[in-house]
């Protein structure tokens, strides 16, 4: 029941950011969720024996979301020399250092990159936003209840006991399905019947490999959740694990198109 109300909260203030809200407040949206997926993954790399530059690298997270001409490369190069002055005035063993900036440096590319590709994605139109959410939550369920049903054969065992082939199997077709209507129905832009169909199916295998990803970040981590703040759902990195993979791989589609 936790699960559900969690999930009517947010669906309609998702809903209403990504297409009544002005662009500044969907960066600041973005920007924040991703600030707490990154302190979320902070704690998971302390539990792996790492010391993230925590302040650097939430400081950092939140620029390159925030400000538009940040997703550059030349941004990592500053990181890591922020990063690298970071060490000089923390107090962490010298020994920790290059440790400490690396697991820093991969939780801002891993939780923060992904929401600055979606402010992109939103400036050409807030359906590019919202059709990797939808399909990675429609892919979820789907897999939820058809491993349930069904599911015999394990996908990855000593990553994730709990999913299944017949799951995964199932949140493609069904992800797929919905993505496509969402598409053909929704979608002010015309496109091919081929697109319609392959987007959605590249964004829900993207999602399910985001998801297998955090899962081994957290059995790694020894913890069963990555926070608490959503009641039925864990942590925001653990709502949002898939959409970290499926923001760039519609980037990256809409860049093969053109």
């Amino acid at each position: 029941m936790k699960r559900v109300l969690t999930a009517l909260v947010l669906i309609p203030v998702a809903l209403g950011l990504i297409f009544f809200a002005p662009p500044m407040i969907v960066r600041a949206a973005l920007a924040l969720v991703g600030a707490l997926c990154l302190h979320e993954f902070f704690g998971l790399m302390r539990g792996m024996g790492f010391h993230p530059f925590s302040m650097a690298g939430l400081t950092a997270g939140a620029m390159l979301i925030v400000v538009p001409t940040l997703p550059h490369p030349g941004f990592l190069v500053a990181l890591c020399l922020l990063l690298l002055g970071t060490a000089t005035l923390d107090k962490h063993p010298v020994e920790e250092t290059f440790s400490s900036a690396s697991s820093t440096l991969f939780g801002v590319v891993y939780t923060c990159a992904p929401f600055a590709l979606a402010t992109h994605l939103h400036s050409l139109s807030p359906h590019w936003i919202f059709l990797p959410l939808l399909v990675v939550w429609a892919g979820d369920s789907a897999a939820y209840y058809v491993g349930r049903a069904i599911g015999h054969r394990k996908l990855a065992p000593r990553v994730s006991p709990g999913k299944t082939w017949e799951g995964t199997i199932g949140s493609v077709v069904f992800g797929t399905t919905v993505g496509a209507a969402y598409l053909h129905f929704v979608h002010p832009i015309e496109l091919t019947p081929w697109v319609m169909v392959a987007l959605p199916c590249v964004v829900n295998v993207a999602g399910q490999i985001g998801d297998l990803a955090q899962s081994a970040l957290k059995r790694g981590a020894g913890a069963k959740d990555s926070g608490t703040l959503l009641p039925g759902h864990g942590g925001v990195l653990d709502r949002m694990d898939g959409a970290l993979f499926a923001f760039p791989a519609v980037y990256l589609f809409l860049a093969i198109l053109g």
